[in-house]
Formats: C-alpha cells, sequence, structure tokens
C-alpha cells in the first residue's frame, strides 16, 4: 500500500500495479478499492494502475466537513503521484466523480465512465433536495441501517422488500461502516440530472462504458452521456450488468488507451 497527501492534508491510499502509462481508479458508493482491484490486475500487464480509496473509505483518512472538492483534489494528489497525467476510471458515483475531476482541469489524459448514474427522463425519479444531509443526519444519530437502507431504496433503486432481505446479508456489516460516506456519493452526484452543460465542456477522449443487462436507466445514461462528450464513445459490454466484469472491461479499455 502506497499513500499520497491531499491538498487538505489527509492521506489517500492506494495500490500500484503493472507498469505503462498511468490510470486511476475511482470507485463508487459502498465501494472501497478492493471493489476495482480485480479491474487494476487485469489492466496491470500493460499499465500502471493507482488504485485508491476515495477519502473516509478503506485505508484512506477523512477530514471534516467534507467538500466534493475535496475529493477532486484527492484525484489531483494521485495524478500528481502518477507522474503528472493520467487517465482516470471512474465507477458509478465515482463516473460522476471523475468526470468532474476532468471538467476542473486537471491533467486528466482519457476518461473512462462505468454507467454514471444520471437520470435522462422522468422514468426514473430524481434525488430529493437535502438527500446527501438526510444521510447525513442519520448516520450523526447512530442510524447507520438505515442511512443505507435509505441510500439502497432512493439512490440505487432496490425495491424495498429485497433490501429487507439484505439486512442480514454478511456484507451488511461492510455497508453500514461505510453509511458516513454515502453522503458524500450523495453531494458528488446531486439530483442525478443529466450534466449536460458540464459534459459539452469535456473535449479529452472519453469512453463511455455500458452493460447490456443494466437497468433500463443506467443504460440511457451511458448513452446519453456518450452522445454529449465531444470525445465521447460508447462502448456496451455483451451479458454485463452494473457489476465490473474485469474480463470485459480491460479489454475495451486497453483498446481505448492505445488507440
Amino acid at each position: 500500500m502506497n499513500t499520497t497527501t491531499s491538498s487538505d492534508g489527509t492521506a489517500i491510499a492506494y495500490d500500484r500495479f503493472g507498469g505503462g502509462p498511468p490510470v486511476i481508479m475511482a470507485a463508487g458508493a459502498f465501494n472501497t478499492r478492493s471493489t476495482t482491484k480485480p479491474l487494476a490486475q487485469a489492466l496491470a500487464p500493460r499499465f500502471t494502475v493507482l488504485n485508491y480509496d476515495r477519502r473516509g473509505r478503506g485505508d484512506s483518512g477523512d477530514t471534516a466537513p467534507y467538500a466534493a472538492g475535496r475529493e477532486i483534489e484527492d484525484l489531483a494528489a494521485l495524478i500528481s503521484a502518477a507522474g503528472g497525467s493520467a487517465s482516470v476510471f471512474g465507477y458509478s458515483s465515482g463516473a460522476t466523480l471523475a468526470l468532474k475531476a476532468a471538467a476542473s482541469g486537471l491533467p486528466v489524459t482519457k476518461l473512462f465512465l462505468y454507467e454514471p448514474p444520471f437520470n435522462t427522463d422522468d422514468s426514473y425519479p430524481a434525488l430529493p433536495a437535502g438527500f446527501a444531509d438526510q444521510l447525513a443526519e442519520l448516520v450523526s444519530a447512530g442510524r447507520r441501517g438505515d442511512a443505507v437502507e435509505l441510500y439502497q431504496t432512493k439512490a440505487a433503486g432496490i425495491p424495498e422488500e429485497v433490501v429487507a432481505q439484505m439486512r442480514h446479508a454478511p456484507f451488511r456489516p461492510d455497508m453500514e461502516a461505510l453509511a458516513h460516506t454515502l453522503a458524500y456519493d450523495a453531494a458528488i452526484i446531486g439530483d442525478r440530472s443529466l450534466p449536460a452543460a458540464l459534459l459539452a465542456t469535456v473535449t479529452i477522449p472519453a469512453l463511455v462504458i455500458s452493460g447490456e443487462q443494466s437497468p433500463p436507466f443506467l443504460r440511457n445514461a451511458a448513452r446519453a452521456a456518450a452522445a454529449a462528450l465531444p470525445g465521447g464513445r460508447l462502448s456496451v459490454l455483451r451479458g454485463q450488468g452494473h457489476d465490473i466484469n474485469p474480463e470485459s472491461t480491460a479489454p475495451v479499455m486497453a483498446e481505448f488507451l492505445v488507440g
């Protein structure tokens, strides 16, 4: 494990794999760097991959008060550790973070967005105003489980009966341990509307990745994001869903990186 220091003094932990042009991996809600590790390892034979824990997760530190801009500063520190420029891969809410980092002017060479959770129409509800504050208040009150379930139902769209079945799942304690970071993800994705104006400002080559079997709103979001990015391209992975399959994802990323 390596660490780099963000501009506010927060230690950001990451693993470095492989050798070659650098790629940084940003995971999504409920995720630590263990989620993106298999993909990082699949890319390692041809690329240097910095696979990191976003602040407040895993081995990374945290500094209050939270601001989405601090996560962009974390990526700036990682890019510096990578040599001064790098491609960035973002997964789910991490894709929204990666997009905002690229739009902020960081030296991102190529951008990968794996199913950013954007709404393109009224078929999927927007997140309510104050959603991030609501999550933070639940965590402050010691109601981590309630925060987990609120995010699962409102942000992830999981039916309440399925959420109830998951309460005693072996991974539930890990989800509750990350409950405080759900407010961070909510702050980054906002109301989840498609940021067409922001997308139009990102002119670097960008590959938007979607699973053929993912929920319709994520497939629609990927298609719309790819169309709105000036240098955008869409890749639909046959037989795949929202979970990252390294065997399907790594080859399309590698082709885009060297192309």
